[in-house]
């Protein structure tokens, strides 16, 4: 498989800080966008809500300027975050009286997260989610119908 840069970059961010410790859905440089963006905030300047899909001013004029952001347009990064923050959980736009999980940086929590945005990458590439190995588990007369190798490569 052929990987993106921008889809090998984000993925080694994300591992790295799920493994680190260091992803909190409630940081915004230590969310996923935030650490895709290489722990930066100023992405929640494109957005007037934390979890919304709505560019505001800002967001938009980058995204009619066709700006990318560590390869990721405006609207793809709003994309991103609303589906971790989902999957972890909460109720988006993020405010103080909305629903959210007990524990944000519990290790399961934070892999539901990790799990819908690395599916997300995926189809943004138009690629197979690299996560998904259903496959490894398909059969065909009580035989593999695919090899572990073949699936990894």
């Amino acid at each position: 498989m052929n990987t993106p840069l921008r889809l090998e970059q984000a993925l080694i961010k994300l591992y790295n800080a799920y493994h680190n410790n260091t992803l909190d859905p409630e940081d915004c440089t230590a969310c996923a966008v935030g650490n895709i963006l290489d722990n930066q905030d100023s992405w929640k300047h494109l957005s007037n809500e934390h979890g919304s899909l709505q560019l505001n001013y800002i967001g938009t004029v980058h995204q009619r300027l066709g700006r990318k952001f560590n390869g990721y347009s405006p609207q793809e990064l709003l994309e991103i975050e609303k589906v971790f923050l989902m999957a972890c959980g909460f109720e988006t736009p993020l405010c103080h009286y909305n629903p959210k999980p007990q524990n944000p940086r519990d290790k399961d929590v934070l892999f539901q997260g990790l799990f819908a945005v690395v599916s997300l990458l995926c189809e943004l590439e138009g690629l197979d989610n690299v996560m998904n190995y259903s496959k490894l588990f398909e059969q065909e007369n009580n035989i593999p119908k695919y090899s572990l190798e073949k699936i990894l490569s």
